[in-house]
């Protein structure tokens, strides 16, 4: 179990992140109830009695339900979920990008909480934490074996309060605690910069609430740094998605005016619906178009997305748009496969319920779920090839996954082979200095399919991948 969590933070914290983020749409209130099988509510009903009545010791009568209810959606597919008090207010929390906590990222190796990075200007930052330190307690909880998601609540909390974390610093032999005072932390999710003169490379981690007001300010950067930029990357590998309206509004950005960019369809009416490049389906109530102050050549300037098996959701519709209306050409991996809606629904002030109510379907009308995005050029993660692509759980993994609506889904028995030794060599490069592992970060000079992507704008040869091809979807049960 402890190498399995120590694999997942090596691959990046996004690259599974695809399988638990989904994409929202506002939020709308249904009127007429569908009508109710009585003979089924009245057996669930007696054994809610005879639980109550029977069970070896007195049973939460409130809790008995909300599990019922959990159980019931969750039964439906690995996106839908119910929301208690405390789920509610961290699905709130993920899409807005605040949240309460110290403000690192963080992965485990070892069974203990390594830190990845201090977010700029955050408490963990000024209190001076390093990448690399290693957290072996909170408070006095030790973290040994402690699971990712437990660390991370425990270290989140009430603004103004404390949180005491003991480091481990290698480099300096010594262990020290650390007091940190929660306040809100604001993540940042576009990264972006010119790589070289008439070349610009823009980052997109998650697609949350500022992400598209944050994209505008990066690009506005990058063009007042170089006006004549001559080709730009828009990266989206390890993307797990987010909120619709962000994902439209980043498409909209490079496209013509009004063009489809993609389309649900579902059972109810309200999930039949086409999202267009035009400011009524993107922008926020009452608010200007935030694309309004883009510079006009980001509708021309020669586009490279790159993205992987951690590109999901939202940033599949980005990519699905821009590569059916030929306005980019796609690097990278064939994507994640999260093709389908999730509306959220209050069920009460604090209580809701995310339902998978609709499947996303690109501007030529193919359906992402299960399947998504094949790149128009295929490309290994590395010089080597692909190290630990394998590694990463794409939708179709997922157990009661729903299908793409668009044929039989094939299994592919090459797939638990390559895992295992994607996994192996993952143990041995865990093994290494960190200076001589593979997998540089995002936007460096070592980043392999970055580079890539500059040879295609600037009509080089382009190393594509020799082994790579489109993975037959997995076998759906209907």
């Amino acid at each position: 179990m402890g190498q399995k969590l120590k694999i997942a933070g090596w691959i990046a914290l996004g690259a599974v992140a695809g399988a638990l983020t989904t994409t929202s749409l506002q939020t709308v209130a249904r009127g007429a109830l569908a009508p109710l099988p009585l003979e089924e509510l009245q057996q669930l009903a007696a054994v809610f009695s005879m639980v109550k009545s029977d069970y070896v010791e007195p049973v939460d009568e409130r809790k008995l339900i909300t599990d019922a209810i959990s159980g019931m959606v969750a039964s439906l597919d690995p996106h839908s979920q119910y929301f208690d008090k405390k789920s509610f207010k961290e699905f709130r929390e993920g899409t807005s990008g605040r949240f309460v906590g110290v403000g690192i990222e963080i992965s485990q190796e070892d069974g203990l909480i390594k830190v990845v990075s201090p977010i700029e200007g955050s408490p963990a930052f000024r209190a001076g934490l390093k990448p690399g330190d290693l957290i072996t307690t909170i408070d006095d909880t030790a973290v040994k074996g402690l699971p990712l998601n437990e660390a991370v609540k425990r270290m989140r909390g009430e603004p103004n309060t404390r949180v005491v974390l003991t480091i481990f610093r290698k480099e300096e032999s010594r262990t020290f605690p650390v007091t940190i005072v929660r306040e809100e932390i604001r993540t940042q999710s576009v990264r972006g910069k010119v790589i070289e003169p008439g070349y610009a490379w823009v980052r997109l981690a998650q697609f949350q609430d500022r992400t598209v007001d944050d994209f505008v300010r990066k690009v506005e950067e990058v063009y007042r740094e170089d006006p004549n930029i001559k080709g730009m990357v828009l990266d989206l590998r390890n993307d797990p998605g987010g909120l619709l309206d962000a994902a439209v509004a980043v498409s909209a950005a490079f496209l013509p005016q009004n063009v489809t960019i993609v389309s649900t369809n579902g059972q109810l009416a309200e999930s039949r619906f086409v999202y267009k490049a035009s400011p009524e389906f993107y922008q926020r109530r009452g608010g200007a178009d935030p694309l309004r102050r883009l510079p006009a050549a980001l509708k021309t300037v020669p586009l490279v997305v790159l993205v992987n098996e951690g590109s999901a959701s939202a940033s599949e519709i980005v990519a699905g748009a821009l590569q059916d209306h030929k306005r980019a050409t796609i690097m990278g991996s064939q994507t994640f496969g999260k093709g389908s809606v999730q509306t959220v629904r209050p069920l009460g002030p604090d209580t809701g319920l995310k339902l998978t109510t609709a499947r996303y379907y690109t501007p030529t009308g193919k359906s992402i779920q299960a399947k998504g995005i094949l790149p128009d050029v295929l490309l290994d993660e590395t010089a080597e090839g692909n190290v630990f692509a394998a590694l990463r759980t794409r939708e179709a993994d997922l157990e009661k996954h729903l299908g793409s609506g668009q044929g039989a889904e094939e299994k592919d028995p090459a797939r638990a082979k390559a895992r295992e030794e994607a996994r192996k060599k993952l143990e041995e490069e865990s093994r290494k200095p960190l200076a001589e592992r593979r997998l540089p970060e995002f936007g460096t000079d070592k980043d392999f399919q970055l580079q890539q992507a500059l040879n295609h704008l600037k009509g080089r040869t382009v190393l594509a991948s020799k082994t790579q091809t489109e993975r037959p979807e997995e076998k759906k049960e209907n």
